[in-house]
C-alpha cells in the first residue's frame, strides 16, 4: 500500500513533510537562485524540470523523490535556501540530480515500502496481542476458561507476539539493510555531483556548514525517521549506532571531497566561496553559435546519457544568460509558457502565419493571445538552439495549468502545426516533448510501464526508426544505406535482419508510434538501441543542430535523458 501510495510521484513525498511548491515565477531573491540552478541542471542532464517545493525547516536538507525522472520533485529546507551559496547550493542540488538519474529515487521509494509492510506484520501481532489479552480478560476469561476455552486465546496470544517477533526484527534487519545501501549511495552521489560541477568545494562547503551550523541538517518533521534515506544529510541529528545510520559521517563525507580537512567547521568561513558564487564558469560563450555541424560519435553519444558533466553545466548556464530576458520571463508563468509555445510554431509564411492568429484570436485566452503578439518580435533572430530548451523551462509552468486550460492548449498547438498542411521536424519534436512530459500529469495517457525485455517483439518499429534517422542524416540514397547498415548491426545480437524503409512510407505519425511502443522496452535493451540510433545519425562523424535535436527527441522518448550534444573543444 504504501509503495503504491508514494509511486503516485514525488509530490507525495513532499507533501509528507509539508513541503509547498515554489511557485516558477517567484521573485524573491534566493528562491529564484534555487529554481535557476534546478533549470541549469535541467538542461545540462536533459530531464524535464522536476517542480521544487520548500520545506519551511531550519535545518539544512533537500532531497529528491519520485518514481522515475518524469515525475521526480526536489525537496530544499529553508535553512539550504537561506545559508548555502550559489557554489554550495548547486552542489546539493546535483547531488540530488545524481540520484534521478541513478535510479536511486525508486529504490527509496520501494525501501520505504517494504519496511512500511515489515512494520505493518508487528503492528497486527500488536493488535492481537493486546485485543486477546486485556479483551478476552476483562470479559470471559474466567467464565470461559471454566469450560477449557481459554486455550483459544493463548494461541491468539501467541500468534500475536509470533507477529510482533517477526515484524520487529524484519524491521531492525530491514533498516541495517536500507542504512548500507543509503550510505553507498550518498558516497556516490557526491562523486557524482563533483563530476556534475568540477568544483568539489561546492559541495564540500555544504557538508562544513551543515557540521558547523547550530541546527545541521535536522528534520523535525515525524516522518524524517521513515524517509531518512531520502535527504542530502542525517535528518535525524547524531546516531549513537553507527550501523542504523542512514549516511555516512560528516567528517568522512567531507574528507573524500577535501582530503585537507581538519575536521574543524568553525574553520570554514561563509565568505570563502563569495567570489566564486555568482563567477562566470562557462567555457562555452552562448553568444557563439556552434558551427552548422561539428563532430561527435555515437559512442560519447551513449556514455553521457544519464551522465551529464561540469562542460553540459556551463553550457546550461550560459544558454539561460543568453536567452532574452522577456522570452525567459514568460517560461516561469502559466500564461507566458502558452504564448511562448504559440510564438514559437507561428509559420515564417505571411499568409499561414495571418491563418493561425485568426485561430488563436477565436479560442485562445486574450491574455495569452495578447502575449504571442509580443514575443513573436522577441523570437525573431533567436539562434534555433534555444528553442527546444525553452520548451524544457515552460514544461513546470504549463504542468499548472487546470485540465480545461490544457485541453484547450492542446488542442490549439495542434491547430497551429497544422496550418500548412505539413508537419516539421521542429514542430514534431515540440509536440512531442510536450504529449511525453504534460499528458500523464492531465491523466490524457498512462505512465510508461516496461513491458518487452528486449528488442524482438519490436523489431518492426525498430526497422521504423533507424530508418527515419538515417534518411534525416543524409538526402544521398548510398549514405543512407550505409548508416542504416552500421546502425543496425548495433542490434545484430537480436539475431534478425533489419531493412531500410523507403524515405515515403515513413510519416512522422509512424514514428510517434514506433518510439511510443520502444519506450515500453527494458533499460539494458534500450541502450543498444540508444547507440543504434546514434550511429543512424553520426555515421560520418559529424551532426548537425536539426540532427542533434531528433536524437535529443528520440532519446527523451525512450526515456534516457540526454545531455546537449557538444563540439568538441
Amino acid at each position: 500500500y504504501k509503495t503504491i501510495m508514494l509511486s503516485s510521484g514525488g509530490s507525495v513525498v513532499a507533501g509528507m513533510f509539508g513541503g509547498l511548491p515554489i511557485p516558477t515565477d517567484t521573485t524573491e531573491t534566493k528562491l529564484r537562485r534555487l529554481l535557476n540552478v534546478v533549470e541549469e541542471m535541467s538542461l545540462a542532464s536533459g530531464v524535464p524540470v522536476p517542480p521544487v517545493f520548500l520545506l519551511e525547516e531550519k535545518g539544512i536538507n533537500a532531497f529528491a523523490a519520485g518514481f522515475k525522472p518524469e515525475d521526480a520533485v526536489i525537496a530544499v529546507s529553508r535553512g539550504a535556501v537561506e545559508q548555502l551559496n550559489r557554489a554550495e547550493l548547486q552542489g546539493v542540488i546535483a547531488h540530488e540530480f545524481s540520484h534521478i538519474l541513478n535510479g536511486d529515487m525508486r529504490t527509496n521509494i520501494r525501501m520505504m515500502g517494504v519496511l512500511h509492510g515489515i512494520l505493518l506484520i508487528a503492528m497486527i501481532g500488536y493488535l492481537l496481542f493486546r485485543g486477546s489479552l486485556y479483551g478476552g480478560s476483562t470479559r470471559s476469561y474466567s467464565r470461559d476458561s471454566n469450560r477449557g476455552g481459554g486455550g483459544g486465546q493463548i494461541v491468539i496470544i501467541l500468534i500475536g507476539l509470533s507477529l510482533m517477533a517477526i515484524g520487529y526484527i524484519g524491521v531492525f534487519f530491514g533498516k541495517l539493510i536500507k542504512s548500507a545501501v543509503s550510505r553507498q549511495r550518498e558516497f556516490l552521489a557526491d562523486a557524482s555531483a563533483v563530476q556534475f560541477t568540477r568544483y568539489p568545494q561546492g559541495i564540500s562547503g555544504a557538508l562544513k556548514k551543515i557540521g558547523g551550523f547550530d541546527t545541521g541538517s535536522r528534520i523535525r518533521d515525524p516522518h524524517a525517521e521513515e524517509a531518512s534515506h531520502f535527504f542530502f544529510a542525517n535528518a535525524l541529528g547524531t546516531s549513537f549506532f553507527q550501523l542504523l545510520a542512514t549516511h555516512p559521517p560528516l567528517v568522512e563525507r567531507i574528507k573524500r571531497l577535501d582530503p585537507e580537512f581538519d575536521g574543524d567547521f568553525n574553520k570554514y568561513q561563509r565568505e570563502s566561496l563569495a567570489t566564486q558564487e555568482e563567477s562566470g564558469i562557462s567555457q562555452i560563450s552562448p553568444a557563439m553559435p556552434l558551427p552548422e555541424k561539428f563532430q561527435a560519435t555515437p559512442q560519447e553519444v551513449v556514455e553521457r546519457v544519464g551522465s551529464p558533466t561540469a562542460r553540459h553545466i556551463e553550457y546550461a548556464r550560459g544558454i539561460r544568460e543568453a536567452i532574452p530576458d522577456p522570452l525567459l520571463e514568460s517560461t516561469h508563468d502559466a500564461y507566458g509558457a502558452r504564448a511562448l509555445v504559440y510564438a514559437l510554431l507561428l509559420d515564417r509564411n505571411p499568409e499561414v502565419r495571418e491563418q493561425q492568429f485568426k485561430s488563436l484570436r477565436s479560442v485562445a485566452d486574450p491574455m495569452v493571445y495578447r502575449d504571442t503578439v509580443g514575443l513573436q518580435k522577441a523570437l525573431e533572430g533567436l539562434d534555433q538552439r534555444y528553442r527546444l530548451p525553452l520548451i524544457d523551462l515552460a514544461i513546470p509552468a504549463l504542468s499548472n495549468l487546470s485540465e480545461k486550460q490544457y485541453e484547450t492548449f492542446s488542442q490549439n498547438v495542434k491547430t497551429l502545426i497544422d496550418a500548412d498542411h505539413r508537419v516539421n521536424l521542429f514542430e514534431f519534436a515540440l509536440q512531442n516533448l510536450l504529449t511525453r512530459h504534460l499528458a500523464p500529469k492531465f491523466g490524457i495517457t498512462d505512465q510508461v510501464k516496461v513491458r518487452f525485455t528486449d528488442l524482438k517483439p519490436v523489431i518492426e518499429e525498430c526497422q521504423t526508426l533507424l530508418s527515419a534517422l538515417a534518411h534525416a542524416g543524409s538526402r544521398k540514397e548510398t549514405e543512407v544505406a550505409l548508416a542504416f547498415e552500421e546502425a543496425q548491426r548495433k542490434l545484430a545480437v537480436i539475431g534478425k535482419h533489419l531493412t531500410l524503409r523507403p524515405r515515403n512510407t515513413l510519416s512522422l505519425s509512424k514514428i510517434k508510434e514506433s518510439l511510443d511502443r520502444l519506450a515500453q522496452v527494458a533499460p539494458l535493451a534500450k541502450k543498444r538501441l540508444v547507440e543504434a540510433c546514434a550511429t543512424a545519425v553520426i555515421r560520418d562523424g559529424e551532426i548537425t543542430l536539426v540532427e542533434a535535436e531528433l536524437l535529443r527527441v528520440v532519446c527523451d522518448s525512450l526515456g534516457c535523458p540526454m545531455p546537449p550534444i557538444l563540439a568538441r573543444i
